[in-house]
């Protein structure tokens, strides 16, 4: 892997030299736009409307629209001269648990490698944090953005996880659909807090694959093959007044399915056929 950052994690008086590799990567399949008629791959031209030709990536400069139709420019260099220590620096404000952190703030996962001469410093704030069961909060600027951060041990590494502001978490109280009355009874509560107990078990993430990528997959190799795409059967949906019966069932499907993956019990032929069930208020 590349290094995309070079700096380091202060810890008080203390700077720990780390480089920035990222920890996650996108796995979707990726489609070129195509000219129907050739069969052509179309083309995104950078053109300038007013000159009227396309423009050089080494032309294009970044910048701020502060009066309409009036931009002040900003280079390279501007940003890396802003007086901010975060700059070059995972500045650590405070330590915390990390269940106190609702996951919507997390955004994306970076490593952080010890970096030359480093390697003591990094060993010594990652055993401590271990020891201390706490997550560390922290500044750095990447990409010409400051984000909130949270520093904590994964397995052997350091893993830093940006995080969104406050201010770029939107509300709930702007969707309307939300606005609703119902009436929920005791009896109904208890039995979906059932179904939710047969259903948990410890997180295995070897367990979950993408089955839609798999399937795109196929799509794709049989289409090149030039076989007839298999098409899945639909699953019959229909409304359910009970929901009460809907919720037993389920309890008893998710229980058949704990015994079955468990070897205990051999699903008859058919029995899993079941007609899914849509829940309506």
């Amino acid at each position: 892997m590349r290094n995309l950052w070079k700096g380091a994690v202060s810890f008080g008086l203390v700077h720990v030299p780390v480089k920035l590799y990222s920890a996650t990567e996108k796995k979707d399949i990726k489609f070129n736009y195509l000219h129907e008629k050739c069969k052509t791959p179309v083309k995104y031209e950078r053109v300038c409307p007013t000159c009227g030709t396309e423009v050089p990536m080494e032309e294009i400069v970044k910048g701020f629209e502060y009066e309409k139709g009036k931009y002040v420019i900003l280079q390279d260099e501007d940003f890396e001269n802003i007086p901010l220590e975060t700059t070059k620096t995972v500045e650590i404000v405070s330590f915390a648990d990390l269940g106190e952190i609702d996951p919507i703030y997390f955004d994306k996962s970076y490593y952080l490698a010890p970096g030359d001469g480093g390697q003591k410093a990094y060993e010594l704030l990652k055993q401590a944090m271990r020891n201390s069961n706490k997550v560390a909060l922290a500044r750095v600027v990447i990409r010409s953005k400051e984000s909130l951060a949270a520093l904590r041990v994964y397995k052997e590494v350091l893993l830093m996880e940006t995080m969104f502001y406050p201010e770029e978490i939107r509300g709930t109280q702007l969707m309307p659909e939300i606005n609703y009355k119902v009436e929920v009874h005791d009896n109904e509560v208890k039995m979906a807090t059932g179904l939710i107990d047969s259903l948990t078990e410890p997180f295995n993430p070897e367990q979950y694959k993408n089955r839609y990528r798999e399937a795109l997959n196929n799509v794709i190799e049989a289409k090149i093959r030039g076989e007839e795409i298999e098409v899945a059967p639909r699953v019959e949906t229909g409304k359910v007044v009970d929901l009460m019966e809907a919720l037993k069932t389920s309890i008893e499907l998710a229980k058949e399915e704990k015994d079955r993956a468990a070897g205990k019990v051999k699903r008859k032929a058919g029995k899993g056929s079941k007609t899914a069930k849509t829940l309506t208020s």
